[in-house]
């Protein structure tokens, strides 16, 4: 269920980025002026973070992800009412309202159902919904959009999230309260002898007291915006550098977000395969960044290159690093903080991530109307994930529990 409504959340933000060539011409759109219908999503994706995580933590999963899928399906087919910036815009907000509540819920659910040895690879497992969610996308949107228009692409997929309501409300359920978790199951889930007292109560404001809040939050703030870059300016990228049209940006936009699943899930299996082998969950989460910093480097050549398909390669191979990275940070915020605080430092982080991804936003659109060039973009994504291995190095000594 994590999988498909991750898949679903990044089908329906996705949309946007494919068609943004073909909607530029038919609507006259600037490259400013779509920089800021994606700080629009991103204000709204900050803002919506910060209120999720909290109450998530209050009232539940269950609950809270409905609410979220509600308000971003009716979002993402408003779209298709939109007919220039500052109704897109408006539109990209309420969607990045609805969305936000996705991952501090799914990270949440993690932490109720798996116990520490297994939450890096189930959390790989769900977040690799991202990037299946963008491999479909461009299959749909293009073979609707085609057939019927643009607006057509909006009011469909956006129609998804109403389907995985239906399931959501049969079956989900927490693993106390679940009808087919057995005594058995219950206690292998909740093993962890070392888990924080889950009795204490920690308001969203206690998160600030604890360095590892700030050092988690960082690496957000500075990478969180690659993912987006990937999602919004690849389409147009291989548009502008390749001279490729709407039907044969499919294929290499498949190829790019199929790897990056098979980072997101490798990242997460790594991670559990070293405290399998006796590591400690300390160097498994560290060493698995460093090896997808390293993995991300490449790509700052990539705007230099004219051969379409080594290009594809080196921005596969980032989008991998980044969901490698994606899954072993998601799973710190776990590692460290007690259950009732997940969703709450989910959110936070994730807000630190959205801002990051406003700002940046409206920089790349300024860059690109500017310049005309990628180079200085893919040159910046490139190193942010050294930087956050560092990051992490440095500021938390050892991932472990907190003593609340």
């Amino acid at each position: 269920m994590l999988f498909f409504a991750t898949t679903i959340n990044y089908i329906d933000r996705q949309v946007i980025g494919i068609l943004k060539p073909f909607i530029e011409k038919d609507l006259g759109w600037s490259e400013a002026g779509y920089g800021y219908i994606v700080t629009a999503f991103q204000i709204a994706y900050a803002i919506g973070l910060i209120t999720t995580g909290r109450f998530l933590d209050k009232f539940g999963t269950r609950i809270g992800y409905l609410w979220a899928i509600v308000i971003w399906s009716i979002a993402a087919m408003a779209h298709s009412a939109a007919r220039g910036v500052v109704s897109f815009a408006s539109a990209r907000f309420a969607l990045g309202l609805g969305e936000s509540a996705n991952f501090p819920a799914a990270v949440k659910s993690v932490a109720e159902w798996f116990p520490k040895k297994e939450r890096a690879f189930a959390t790989g497992l769900f977040n690799s919904g991202s990037t299946v969610g963008a491999i479909i996308a461009p299959v749909i949107v293009s073979g609707i959009s085609v057939a019927f228009g643009w607006q057509w692409a909006f009011i469909v997929t956006g129609a998804l999230g109403f389907l995985w309501i239906a399931f959501w409300l049969t079956y989900y359920q927490v693993p106390e309260k679940h009808p087919k978790v057995s005594g058995e199951e219950l206690q292998y889930i909740i093993q962890d002898k070392d888990e924080p007292d889950n009795t204490v109560s920690m308001k969203w404001t206690d998160l600030f007291k604890y360095r590892q809040t700030t050092a988690i939050c960082a690496t957000r703030f500075i990478s969180d915006w690659v993912w987006w870059f990937f999602l919004f300016w690849t389409p147009d990228f291989l548009s502008k550098t390749h001279g490729i049209n709407l039907k044969e940006v499919v294929l290499p936009l498949v190829i790019i977000y199929s790897v990056s699943s098979v980072g997101g899930i490798g990242g997460g299996w790594i991670s559990s395969k070293f405290i399998k082998a006796g590591k400690s969950i300390d160097f498994a989460r560290k060493t698995t960044i460093l090896i997808c910093a390293l993995i991300v480097l490449p790509v700052m050549l990539v705007s230099q290159i004219t051969n379409i398909w080594l290009a594809v390669i080196l921005i596969s191979l980032a989008a991998a690093g980044h969901q490698g990275w994606a899954s072993n940070i998601f799973t710190i915020v776990s590692d460290i903080f007690p259950k009732q605080a997940v969703g709450s430092m989910t959110g936070l982080s994730g807000f630190a991530g959205a801002i990051g991804g406003a700002l940046s936003a409206s920089f790349v659109g300024l860059i690109l109307q500017g310049t005309g060039s990628y180079f200085l973009i893919f040159l910046v994504a490139s190193s942010v994930y050294m930087i956050n291995w560092l990051i992490l190095k440095l500021t938390i000594k050892e991932i472990k529990p907190l003593n609340i």
